[in-house]
């Protein structure tokens, strides 16, 4: 491996600090680094500064400094381009970052000598359909929410699914999520979590109004349609959380799996269930060779 990107998340404490730290390191390593242009000039290197739209051009792999928000913005904006992506965690969950900064070197060193898996996380994309026509559109890793706006108001989603109606759900709205995202907003409105490797997708009703609305798994190549209506007439749509637009009554909101997926680097000595029990139970990490405890079934290959 020859040149990696890197992608610093400013805001996070330290970040330019690991920043220069892994720039040293990689370099030592006979590595070319590229960063977004603002970033590399404020570290004093310019000539190191790389439109992140280039990055597909020029690296191989791209480094994320920052936090599961920084990690779900890159994997949206690069998936297109089928690059691997290793994520350093700055922030405070880190559930999507497979690495952590004390462990700088080690990490580079996995990267380099190629003792790592690609995981091909499925990606959905959402259209706000207005008056027969698409006026908005998004990409998400996690999940596609829609939500009222109104404190102590209700939304109604009419939701269908390649055309058959589902169910209609009042309440604070509805999630569409991946199984990336099943460990997101989904699990703090009571979905179960989803095993990452496989194709699925996701509904899980908001705080809903009626006790016999509970989340659905539904087949991963469907096509999901919600229509809004709500008195107070403020709605609205996320995507991963990050990206809103607002919603109209009548609007629908159509989800469905996208072309392309994000490619995440994972250490292939972590399973998933190892990082549900350390990130969202605090427990720490258990000998499980002699029961077995790898990532068998999920869908990956490894780096040749």
């Amino acid at each position: 491996m020859k040149t990696i990107g890197i992608k610093v998340n400013r805001y996070k404490p330290k970040a330019f600090q690991v920043a220069e730290k892994m720039k040293q390191e990689l370099e030592k390593r006979g590595v070319t680094v590229y960063f977004e242009p603002d970033i590399a000039t404020e570290m004093g290197y310019p000539e190191l500064g790389l439109a992140f739209q280039q990055f597909a051009e020029y690296v191989e792999v791209v480094f994320v400094l920052g936090g599961d928000g920084t990690l779900l913005g890159v994997a949206r904006e690069i998936a297109k381009y089928r690059l691997p992506i290793l994520g350093f965690n700055l922030g405070n969950l880190g559930f999507l970052s497979e690495a952590e900064t004390g462990d700088l070197s080690v990490a580079i060193d996995r990267v380099l000598s190629g003792n790592y898996v690609i995981e091909r996380r499925l990606m959905i994309e959402a259209e706000v359909i207005r008056d027969g026509e698409v006026i908005e559109s998004g990409v998400a890793l996690n999940d596609v929410g829609i939500a009222k706006g109104s404190f102590g108001r209700m939304i109604t989603c009419i939701t269908y699914m390649d055309g058959v109606y589902l169910d209609t759900y009042s309440g604070d709205g509805i999630i569409v999520s991946t199984p990336t995202g099943s460990t997101a907003y989904s699990l703090a409105c009571g979905g179960p979590i989803v095993y990452p490797g496989i194709q699925t997708l996701l509904l899980t009703p908001i705080c809903s109004h009626t006790l016999t609305s509970r989340p659905m798994v539904l087949p991963s190549e469907s096509v999901i349609e919600i229509q809004v209506t709500a008195v107070h007439k403020e709605m609205g749509i996320t995507i991963d959380g990050q990206i809103g637009y607002d919603l109209k009554e009548g609007d629908v909101v159509r989800v469905k799996r996208s072309k392309d997926f994000a490619l995440l680097i994972k250490w292939q000595d972590r399973s998933f269930f190892e990082v549900v029990r350390q990130k969202l139970q605090g427990e720490s990490s258990v000998d499980v060779s002699r029961v077995g405890g790898n990532n068998e079934g999920a869908t990956t290959y490894k780096n040749s």
